[in-house]
């Protein structure tokens, strides 16, 4: 049966000479991958839907395995992304995390919407670091982790300074120090922020600038985390780090 959706394309690979097989995150039936055939001709109707980040809407033949894309309608193509390889690396990381944090079919509405909201953000030209950190924090719930961030994980104090304990999954207190001799130090700027992009709603994104230090201590807690707690492998992850590193000398 023929079946219309709202998605945004997190995954394409060629398939064989003229067809590609993508994955689109949809707003009603979660994750699903479909083959466009011909998509890779040079005046195919489907070569611009079936580009990554692309945000439209999808007619495909759904079947139990793999659908079959019919046509489609571009909404937003997100162009920006595409023609900046440093945002590039950033969406395919944001993309990738979502492709192996789901499965196939799983309906989630609020997912659909994050996604589309840090694209949309990211092609604005919003600090992609920041954007990826919300995103990152955002996604844990979906993992099924909920990092300690309310007061301290050891004593449930709510006050006091605070730095992040991998082992104990959250914020320890001042009173709690020397019984995590491997706790992360982080400024308290950091503890806000934290806990901010876990709760808050990303449409609610104003001008946001922070500091080198503090993204630093940020990406350094979330990598941790996510290491320790996540199981997974990003492999995105990495060329992102690469390009990171060139940051000003290109």
């Amino acid at each position: 049966m023929l079946q219309k959706c709202e998605g945004i394309v997190i995954r394409s690979t060629d398939y064989g000479e003229t067809n590609k097989i993508i994955t689109i995150y949809t707003r009603e039936l979660g994750k699903v991958g479909v083959m466009a055939r011909g998509a890779k001709k040079p005046n195919s109707r489907l070569t611009s839907i079936t580009q990554l980040f692309t945000y439209g809407t999808f007619l495909f033949q759904k079947t139990s395995g793999l659908g079959s894309l019919q046509q489609g309608e571009t909404l937003l193509s997100l162009r920006g992304i595409r023609e900046d390889i440093f945002l590039t690396a950033y969406a395919s990381y944001i993309a990738e995390l979502l492709d192996k944090s789901t499965e196939n079919h799983e309906r989630n509405p609020y997912l659909f919407e994050l996604l589309k909201q840090t694209l949309q953000y990211l092609d604005d030209e919003v600090d992609p670091d920041i954007l990826l950190n919300i995103f990152e924090m955002k996604m844990l719930t979906v993992l099924g982790l909920h990092p300690q961030l309310d007061g301290c994980a050891l004593c449930g104090n709510k006050d006091g300074t605070f730095h992040f304990s991998i082992r104990e999954g959250g914020f320890l207190c001042h009173r709690c120090f020397e019984k995590d001799p491997y706790r992360l130090p982080i400024s308290q700027i950091t503890v806000k922020l934290l806990r901010l992009f876990y709760y808050f709603d990303l449409n609610r994104l104003g001008n946001i600038s922070v500091k080198p230090e503090t993204k630093k201590e940020l990406k350094d807690v979330i990598q941790a985390y996510y290491q320790e707690f996540s199981g997974l492998t990003i492999k995105s992850k990495r060329f992102l780090d690469q390009l990171d590193s060139l940051k000003g000398k290109l």
